[in-house]
């Protein structure tokens, strides 16, 4: 997921996509623990994504904590 599509998504839609990513990220590392996973750069990639959006999600709580 590009920064581009990141900054279009709402607030709201970008707490559900992490929440999902988290859940995938979980379930990612399980099945690596038990056997191999067939790409594990998959998992730093989803770690990745998580952080961006996790990014955003502060970029744009400090944006109206300094509005207000």
């Amino acid at each position: 997921m590009k920064k581009e599509s990141i900054n279009e998504l709402s607030t709201a839609d970008l707490m559900e996509r992490v929440e999902t990513l988290r859940l995938e990220y979980v379930k990612m590392k399980m099945q690596h623990a038990v056997s191999p996973l067939d790409n594990p750069n998959k998992l730093g990639a989803t770690r990745k994504q998580i952080a961006r959006i996790l990014t955003e999600l502060t970029k744009r709580q400090n944006a109206e904590k300094n509005v207000k």
